[in-house]
């Protein structure tokens, strides 16, 4: 883990806008109206309906989606009492990390207040303002009676994260480690050392999942917390031990599990080596660990080691459980957050180790292949299948548990939701996977030597969605597969320059000469082509040997478009092809294009443009309403591309009126129909929400489309070949494997689609 200096810490949090997070309007403000509307008089309306009846709040305001995390600033992560608004930085983190994970909304409150009654009575106060309430940095063993009392009062979730946080996502890798030695939950000695509010909070759920008291033995500063003792309060009474010891080192000889809660290398070699076969050791304190791994690794080879650290393996954070948590308790009007609700996330985080790691996963964290194991029993943070997988379990166990208050029945929608809602997934395009999974079909990767590309084919295998064919020398791919551990087992590899293939190589350029034998081409040039594995690779679709065909990372694309209207051909009916980016945001899907092929188009090339676009986007499940762009708007400028645009609107409203189009206009006015309707009433487009746009050329669209992509304002989908006569497909320089996996989805559509216009 990279160190992080003083300076840069600073800079981070002072640079710009101070502080980490901020208010944005969720409403139109631009006129008087939305200004009535939002505040006097028109306010005045959800004001009484909530008075008549109080659970519209979460129909009328921000309530259902807004959590307080409060805190007074005594137990600030290690740096212990330093004061409420000192520990408001952390808080403003917490909101982010909310934020994020979730989309769910915070405000950070800082209480000036020790005493745990004035506590309670503030937050209490303030509680109708929140859908609920993250409690954080409290210390013990106040934070036990404000959480115990503000559960009990108040009608909404109530979480101090510190205590269950740390338990829930603790729990979830002890039930995964226990499956991994063999151990019983009922069976195995627990030691704990720490007695803090995530201490005892986590050893109190491990008793609910089953462990048992007599196993259970706990440390504080002092030693074991013994019935020989008489300094202890309460909540330490509860987990002292009869045993007759005294020392963390005899708690842990024959113990089958270590969990740390406390301070740095309390934890020897020796003590290690003294546990029973198969230990399990949480070390958790941070940022160093009890024992650190190093030490752990190299003190016994049979053990299962996690930390609180994100550059050692196995990291317990409580980003995997909090956001979710919350979010199914939200979605649900939840009046509080139980035992129930707890355990489905343990369970929940827990079954998501043991699934397949998703290769943008892999990526974040530079791994080269995750599988459920000794060093992988717990999900990483950045596995974006948390969102839905941790926040349905919840909501389902807050509804089956009797505290919800908003039922949820269409669970695959509620999904759907939560992946929209953080652009984490495209409804559409998982519709097409499910297509592409009924129906797979053989598609030929060019580049397979680029390491995107083959992570890409070999996850379409795994995933069910084509039967890869990867074009490039088999022992120089079988090299990189072992260095990136990818399983090239029953994946077909072709060397097209290979002797063996000397007879395709053959048929094909008889093929090939005779299709462009009047534009000069002969057979000995067709034949030297083929050992380009772009012409061998499309050859293979357009022979239907293969049935749709990706490049891209490395080639150029003007080479390989040229290449593909030689070998594939244009559509009858069109004279030029094009590409397309579907993009998603917050205000929706949109189609841009032409995003690749045509660098300055005429008047007769927008005209294609715009009419593949129309079918495209119709081939999306979508009706298109495109917008025809121009940094002009409806013959402001007679000159340059605007009058390309406004000659391409004239002959698509004459001889296409079916398309729902108009231009040329400024971008503002296609996206704002408002605006747009009252200053050119005239337009096509009326009353319309547009949601497709073609620009005047491709340096405009390349741009827009990843300029978006690039300040994560849009998740993209692309480029989308249009208008050849077969499955070709383009990616683009520095594509990633999620891209190229996306656009193997759409080719094998593509494919499925083209054979069964080929049976009518």
């Amino acid at each position: 883990m990279a160190k992080v200096t003083k300076e840069e810490a600073l800079k981070y949090h002072a640079e710009g806008k101070p502080g980490k997070i901020e208010v944005i309007p969720t409403k139109p403000y631009s006129s008087q109206t939305d200004l009535s509307l939002a505040y006097s008089p028109g306010v005045a309306e959800p004001c009484l309906e909530i008075e008549k009846n109080p659970l519209d709040a979460y129909k009328y305001t921000t309530k259902g989606n807004l959590v307080a995390v409060i805190s007074n600033g005594t137990a600030v992560l290690g740096l212990g009492d330093i004061g409420a608004m000192a520990g408001k930085p952390v808080m403003e983190g917490k909101g982010l990390l909310f934020k994020i994970f979730a989309g769910i909304d915070v405000f950070d409150i800082e209480v000036n207040e020790k005493d745990p009654e004035k506590f309670i009575q503030t937050v209490k106060a303030i509680s109708p303002t929140f859908g609920g309430i993250n409690l954080e940095d409290i210390k013990a063993p106040e934070c036990f009676e404000i959480e115990k009392r503000l559960k009990a009062e108040l009608d909404i979730p109530v979480m101090h994260d510190d205590q269950h946080g740390t338990a829930i996502i603790s729990a979830a890798g002890l039930i995964n480690a226990l499956e991994l030695t063999g151990k019983k939950i009922e069976e195995v000695k627990i030691v704990v050392n720490g007695a803090g509010a995530a201490s005892i909070s986590c050893t109190k759920l491990y008793v609910l999942l089953g462990a048992r008291m007599e196993n259970i033995v706990m440390c504080d500063s002092k030693g074991v917390i013994s019935i020989h003792r008489t300094d202890l309060n309460e909540e330490k009474k509860k987990f002292a031990t009869s045993r007759n010891i005294k020392t963390l080192t005899e708690a842990v000889e024959g113990a089958d599990m270590f969990l740390g809660l406390s301070v740095a290398d309390v934890l020897t070699k020796e003590m290690v080596r003294s546990m029973n076969a198969n230990p399990i050791i949480f070390a958790l304190a941070n940022p160093n660990p009890e024992i650190s791994y190093p030490e752990a690794i190299d003190s016994r080879d049979d053990l299962i080691f996690a930390t609180g650290r994100s550059d050692y393996p196995n990291q317990i954070n409580n980003v995997l459980g909090f956001p979710y948590i919350f979010r199914g308790a939200l979605d649900t009007h939840a009046s509080t957050i139980n035992e129930e609700m707890k355990r489905a996330a343990v369970y929940a985080i827990a079954n998501l180790a043991k699934e397949p790691v998703p290769d943008v996963v892999n990526a974040a964290y530079q791994l080269k292949r995750m599988t459920f194991g000794r060093k992988y029993i717990i999900p990483k943070a950045l596995d974006p299948r948390l969102l839905t997988r941790v926040s349905c379990a919840v909501a389902k166990a807050a509804i089956e548990s009797g505290v919800a208050r908003k039922i949820i029945t269409d669970w695959d929608g509620y999904a759907n939701h939560l992946r929209e809602m953080m652009g984490y997934d495209n409804k559409m395009l998982r519709s097409f996977t499910d297509m592409a999974k009924a129906n797979p079909k053989r598609v030929v990767f060019a580049e397979a030597n680029h390491v995107n590309m083959l992570k890409a084919a070999v996850e379409a295998k795994v995933e069910g969605i084509c039967i890869p064919i990867l074009l490039g020398e088999e022992e120089a791919l079988h090299k990189m597969a072992a260095e990136e551990n990818i399983d090239l087992k029953d994946i077909e590899i072709i060397n097209m320059r290979h002797e063996k293939e000397a007879e395709r190589r053959s048929r094909y350029a008889e093929l090939l000469a005779r299709k462009r034998a009047r534009e000069g081409v002969t057979f000995a040039e067709a034949r030297e082509k083929l050992v380009d594995r772009n012409a061998f690779g499309m050859m293979m679709v357009e022979t239907g040997d293969a049935d749709a065909f990706i490049t891209g990372v490395y080639s150029r694309y003007a080479e390989i478009t040229q290449m593909a209207a030689e070998i594939i051909g244009i559509r009858p009916s069109y004279d030029h092809f094009g590409a397309m980016h579907i993009v998603t945001c917050k205000k929706g899907t949109f189609f841009i294009a032409d995003t690749l092929i045509n660098r300055h188009p005429s008047t007769e090339v927008l005209i294609d443009i715009a009419r593949l676009t129309h079918d495209a986007v119709k081939f999306f499940a979508h009706n298109p309403v495109i917008a025809m762009l121009s940094y002009s708007s409806f013959g402001a400028d007679k000159q340059g591309s605007p009058r390309k645009v406004h000659e391409a609107i004239n002959y698509l409203h004459t001889n296409h009126p079916e398309i729902m189009i108009d231009g040329e206009m400024q971008v503002n006015f296609a996206l704002d129909k408002k605006m747009r309707d009252e200053t050119y009433p005239f337009n096509k487009l009326q009353g319309k929400d547009v949601n497709t746009l073609v620009f005047p050329n491709l340096s405009s669209a390349n741009s827009a489309y990843k300029l978006l992509n690039e300040m994560g304002v849009v998740e993209t989908i692309g480029p989308i070949q249009m208008g050849l006569n077969k499955p070709i497909h383009f990616t683009d320089i520095g594509t990633s494997t999620r891209d190229i996996l996306n656009l193997t989805t759409v080719a094998v559509v593509d494919a499925i689609v083209q054979e069964q216009i080929s049976k009518k």
